[in-house]
């Protein structure tokens, strides 16, 4: 007589694609030392009020338009162009999930969206805004070197 009492089902069964989710904590993937860190503080330090004003409602389940400038500064530092290439590197690199701070990584039409209507009203304004700190950080540290400085930022 051939007993079987399963006491624990076999979920792999159901679908070929299963996959255990594991929560990873990207804050101790990531040196201390790296550019994605230094990005990400130096952002969190500017005023992005022009940027906001170009958004009627912020949705709470995507990422937040300063999130969105943080991945396309930090794209372009590594050459990613597209929007598609941009997505892909959302839902791949490590230092782009970093950057979304555990948000759905944006579609390329949210990012070739943000681009065109939100950051081309309000660069000039950014751009002076960035200049304008940098300046103030290398003229505030002469003795010292201007990298030293902005790893004490971050």
């Amino acid at each position: 007589m051939l007993l079987t009492n399963i006491l624990q089902g076999d979920y792999s069964k159901i679908t070929v694609y299963y996959q255990i989710k594991l929560p990873l904590e990207l804050e101790h993937m990531i040196s201390a030392n790296d550019s994605v860190r230094l990005l990400s503080a130096f952002v969190e330090g500017m005023d992005l009020s022009d940027l906001y004003a170009t958004y009627d409602r912020i949705r709470k389940n995507q990422a937040s338009p300063r999130q969105m400038l943080k991945i396309m500064i930090y794209a372009a530092m590594n050459g990613v162009i597209s929007s598609r290439a941009i997505e892909t590197a959302c839902h791949r690199d490590m230092n782009f999930m970093y950057l979304l701070e555990g948000m759905p990584a944006p579609d390329n039409s949210t990012i070739a969206r943000f681009v065109s209507l939100h950051l081309s009203q309000c660069s000039k304004n950014i751009l002076a805004a960035t200049t304008e700190q940098l300046r103030e950080l290398i003229q505030g540290n002469r003795t010292g070197t201007f990298l030293t400085e902005m790893s004490r930022i971050a």
